[in-house]
């Protein structure tokens, strides 16, 4: 490559910075030697007339001419150099140069001999004042291609993968960056003698991968902040342009990919970069091969088409033979294989005015294969015709064979247009299922794997029942099918649901066949933004369907993309790997077509149809609207019947327009006996909490963000998820960004700016974990969600009040949609919103990918205090007061709610009081014992007199008479003593009487007792009650008989 004056590439980093962050840089090099060059060649030429005058007179092929550096007024000297010091003598004298602000038109260069411009010749081209590098086999000269760690945790650099690979890497045509954690920096220096301009075109379709290029001076300063980040591009190559001030300037272009999943980003595409500004190009360079130029002056080289070839600085392309073929842009041909049957594809023609179709076969383009050669296949023969197919449901045939669409008001399954019934209205969309033609509304082409650009190709063919891939050029071409629709048109009461998140849907049938890794791509743009990537198949898929939920009411395209393989090989090997497109399905479109009539809501009139009010539901038969009952919510795309209105999931409730149902941050829980009342009104607006650090296997560290919403707001989504590594540009404008997620709780991963060296996160692959409500209890599962406890294990007596969610995002792993579980745990340790945590088992938060299980811990998940949660504490009678003090049971489990009650006081008797009653009770009650001991005793004694007497009686002789007759009391014994007790009158002497009154009669009874076993020892002896109530005992004489009683 020619040298440009003042266009000096580094050859080596003369200082280092301590980083490539935006704030440091490349320090520059000026590119002025150390010593004035004219004061070197005297050096060089007395050296010469030293070693003597031997040596032959300079050639001017053996050396060339450079300035000198410009000096304080602008000037410099035109000196000559040559190629080796020492090799020639008699060199031209130094002359005055131009003026350093001297420069040439493009197409032209500086002839430093004449000192003035010169056109190209042809076969070179120049840009006058610059240079332009688009030869990328290697990496050029001056360029340098350097890869850090950005983010690493050092203690892991044992276990982290090695970066030094991870560079911009030549591929011919173009440069492609990595595709990993790694940061790689492409730089480049020049000093400029003037203003001027870089510019390069590039491909940034993965928004996966951070993409900057940014400039800064030889004061480590960015020149230009606005442009550095840069756009994903939609469609080929785009141009980028930026301004270069005069002086030193570094160039940088820096990639960092984002995705911390397992699929490989796409690299971003450099390719033909220009810098202009330098003071003078000495010389034009020779266009590359398979590019020509054919006239003077020229500033840039063409292409050279397909089937022709040209070599390096060639003035025109040369036509391949017949038997071989080249590529656009080719150095060389290539012979042409033996046709095969991977070299035509089938198709369908369309209907004639008779209603007829064809079987055709034709050759794909462009044709590189050479029918003539030995076993090579012939093109099939067309086959018969056959009767066309019925249009697509919502057209009818025309007399010439073509589909139109029906006009509103009407339906059709294909065939012709009728009537909606009244009470009906026409369901509008577009519904694809029969391929004898295009729809209008699409339309194909091929992106080529290898430039990347788009080629006048068809890369889709219709087949009558479906719509397959045609042949590329090559099997690493992109064959690109994509449906545009302008808008959705939806019933007034869904437009004016703000929390209504689906607004249509795409659904589609397909089909892939493959020998190879094929990839078939489906991509979704928003208003003419760059398609996203929103889901990939890779390999072989049966016949499927996948649907597509639908969230704006904007201009939207759907793209579908297959690759047969993403190796370039040539010819084609893998024709025969297809995608099969069976029907494509999209509703509420505007100025669609519809293949049926629904029912609607009659005007009082009952002619025409109108809008039922926001909760309500069709009836089928009347056509009228009729409210959905409390704590329901309504089916707004199909509400038909009172069936349309679903019941509400437990602890929730519906809006005031049963749209959704909702918790209101309030749950009662029955248990064990008593009822435990929640409030979460603390926890309503969005919280947002990090997962602990992650690390891929780069070092680059990254954590799982979770924003939630969890109650209230009327059922409103307020949690949010962005994607902003397109969008860096424009953080703290007022702007859209590419990829927000508005729900219940979402999902995205940040890299802190800290680690970036940016001035924000790093937000990117925002997800939805739950747009739709389905319950709040304390059961472990619900609506098929299963929250295991084990994945928690609790040490509190309260159960875990659990939050179920379910999204609508369906991915081929959830086919079902993602479905979260958020355990609400009572811990007074945590105030405030307290703590965030996933299963130990599952880092992310979900062991499968679909259903996420989280805990999260915090004072405001407790119940509300109640009565049952504090008990009384009654303190000792102080002073003649007593005190109840009420305390919280321990553990405490509960917040907010009632109150303590305040301590009560009262009035007590003391200790003293009640001990000088007990002394005094405890004294009467001695004395009392010991009288009725003396008392007692007393008796014992005249007991024991009598007793002994009866003894004594009993043993006497038979002619001795008894000294008592009787063992009971006589008459007048104790009558002193009955009067002595009942004459007093004082409470000791009436204790007194009661006392003997009770001992008299036990003394009786016993007495009775003994006397009944002493006169049964008298034997033979019979004894008889006088008249007079004593018991007399007869007499015996000496004859043994009774005489007398006495």
């Amino acid at each position: 490559m020619a040298e440009a004056g003042g266009l000096h590439p580094l050859l080596g980093i003369e200082e280092c910075c301590p980083s490539l962050s935006p704030a440091t840089c490349l320090p520059v090099g000026t590119g002025k030697r150390s010593l004035p060059l004219l004061f070197s060649l005297l050096l060089l030429w007395a050296g010469a007339v030293a070693r003597g005058e031997n040596l032959h007179a300079c050639k001017e092929s053996e050396y060339h001419y450079e300035y000198t550096a410009c000096d304080s007024i602008g000037s410099r000297w035109r000196v000559a150099v040559p190629h080796t010091p020492g090799l020639c003598t008699g060199l031209p004298d130094p002359i005055k140069g131009t003026e350093c602000s001297f420069s040439c038109t493009a197409g032209t260069f500086l002839d430093m001999k004449e000192q003035s411009c010169k056109p190209c010749a042809e076969g070179t081209y120049s840009l006058g004042t610059g240079i332009r590098f688009d030869e990328w086999d290697e990496l050029p000269h001056g360029f340098a291609s350097v890869a850090t760690n950005l983010g690493v945790d050092y203690s892991l650099t044992e276990s982290l993968g090695n970066c030094s690979m991870s560079t911009w890497t030549p591929k011919g045509d173009y440069i492609a960056s990595n595709t990993d954690e790694c940061t790689a920096t492409l730089m480049y220096a020049v000093n400029l003698k003037q203003s001027g301009t870089v510019s390069f075109e590039y491909i940034y379709s993965d928004s996966s991968i951070v993409f900057e290029f940014f400039i800064q001076n030889d004061q480590c300063q960015p020149t230009v902040e606005e442009s550095r980040w840069m756009t994903t591009t939609e469609k080929g190559w785009e141009v980028h342009s930026v301004k270069l001030n005069r002086g030193n300037n570094a160039l940088y272009w820096r990639t960092t990919a984002f995705s911390v999943w397992s699929k490989t980003p796409k690299p971003v595409l450099v390719r033909n970069i220009a810098i202009t500004g330098v003071a003078y190009t000495s010389e034009c360079f020779p266009c590359k091969a398979g590019s020509y130029t054919s006239k003077l002056g020229s500033s840039s080289c063409r292409q050279c088409p397909a089937n022709s070839f040209s070599s390096k600085g060639a003035t025109a392309c040369q036509q391949c033979e017949p038997a071989m073929y080249s590529e656009p842009g080719s150095s060389l041909c290539k012979p042409r294989p033996a046709c095969t049957d991977k070299d035509y594809f089938y198709t369908h023609t369309a209907c004639d005015t008779n209603g007829e179709t064809q079987l055709m076969y034709k050759w794909a383009e462009p044709k590189i294969c050479n029918e003539d050669l030995p076993k090579a296949v012939k093109l099939p023969p067309s086959g018969i015709k056959t009767v066309c197919p019925p249009c697509n449901p919502g057209f009818f045939k025309t007399n010439t064979s073509s589909c139109e669409p029906c006009p509103y008001g009407t339906y059709s399954n294909g065939s012709g247009c009728v009537n909606c019934p009244i009470g009906t209205e026409p369901a509008l969309g577009f519904e694809y299922k029969w391929w004898n033609t295009l729809p209008s509304n699409m339309e194909t082409t091929v992106l080529s794997g290898i430039s990347f650009e788009y080629k006048q190709m068809t890369g889709w063919e219709v087949a009558g029942d479906y719509i397959y891939t045609a042949a590329g050029a090559s099997d690493n071409d992109f064959m690109i099918l994509t449906l545009l629709i302008h808008g959705f048109n939806l019933p007034q009461t869904v437009m004016e649901d703000s929390e209504n998140k689906k607004i249509a849907q795409i659904t589609f049938v397909f089909e892939t066949i493959c020998s190879m890794n094929c990839e078939l791509y489906f991509m979704v743009g928003v208003n003419s933004r760059t398609n996203t990537p929103v889901e990939t198949w890779v390999g072989s898929k049966g016949k499927q369907s996948y649907t597509y939920i639908i969230e704006k009411n904007a201009t939207m395209s759907f793209t579908w993309a297959f690759q047969r393989t993403a190796y370039h090989e040539a010819g084609r090997k893998y024709t025969n790997d297809v995608a099969k497109l069976y029907s494509v399905n999209v509703t509420n479109v505007i100025d669609g077509v519809a293949s049926y009539c629904r029912p609607c809501a009659l005007e009082s009139s009952g002619s025409s149809c109108t809008s039922c009010p926001h909760g309500h539901y069709i009836d089928r038969d009347s056509g009228g609207c009729y409210p959905c009952a409390s704590n329901t919510y309504l089916k707004a795309h199909q509400p038909y019947g009172n069936q349309a209105c679903i019941p509400c999931g437990p602890g929730t409730t519906s809006n005031k327009i049963h749209s959704l149902c909702y918790n209101d941050c309030y749950l009662s829980v029955h248990t064990n006996g008593r009822t435990l009342e929640y409030e979460f009104s603390a926890l309503a607006n969005s919280t947002s909490f990090l997962s602990g650090p992650s690390f891929t296997s780069k070092g680059l560290k990254y954590f799982h963000h979770f924003n939630i919403s969890l109650c209230g707001n009327n059922g409103r989504k307020t949690a949010t998820c962005i994607d902003n590594v397109t969008d860096i540009h424009d953080l703290g404008k007022e702007t859209e960004f590419s990829k927000a997620t508005l729900s219940y709780i979402c999902q995205s991963v940040i890299v802190p700016s800290d680690v970036m060296g940016y001035k924000t996160v790093m937000s990117s692959q925002p997800v939805s974990l739950g747009d739709h409500f389905i319950g709040v209890t304390t059961q472990p599962i619900l609506d098929n969600i299963t929250s295991l406890a084990d994945d928690f294990p609790a040490n509190v007596g309260l159960p875990d009040v659990i939050f179920f969610y379910r999204s609508s995002d369906v991915t081929q792993t959830c086919n079902e949609g993602r479905a979260t579980a958020i355990r609400m745990r009572c811990n007074p340790l945590k105030p405030q919103t307290g703590t965030f945590s996933v299963p130990n088992k599952c880092p992310d938060g979900t062991c499968d990918g679909c259903t996420f299980h989280f805990l999260w811990e915090t004072v405001e998940a407790c119940p509300l205090c109640s009565t049952d949660d504090y008990h009384a504490i009654t303190s000792a009678c102080v002073g003649g007061i007593q005190r109840t003090t009420y305390v919280w049971r321990e553990p405490k489990l509960c917040a907010r709610g009632i109150l303590l009650p305040e301590q009560k006081v009262s009035i007590c008797k003391t200790m003293d009081f009640w001990l000088k009653v007990g002394i005094s009770a405890g004294t009467c009650a001695a004395v009392l014992l010991t009288a009725m001991t003396c008392y007692f005793w007393k008796k014992n004694q005249k007991l024991e007199y009598k007793y002994s007497k009866l003894v004594m009686n009993a043993s006497a002789k038979d002619s001795e008479l008894p000294a008592a007759d009787s063992c009971a009391i006589m008459e007048g014994e104790d009558v002193e003593d009955d009067l002595i007790f009942t004459s007093k009158n004082s409470l000791f002497g009436k204790i007194k009487a009661f006392t003997t009154k009770a001992f008299l009669r036990y003394s009786q009874g016993w007495q009775n007792s003994v006397c009944r076993a002493v006169l049964s020892e008298l034997r033979g002896r019979v004894f008889q009650r006088t008249s007079d109530g004593f018991d007399s005992v007869p007499l015996k004489t000496s004859s043994g008989t009774i005489d007398m009683d006495l």
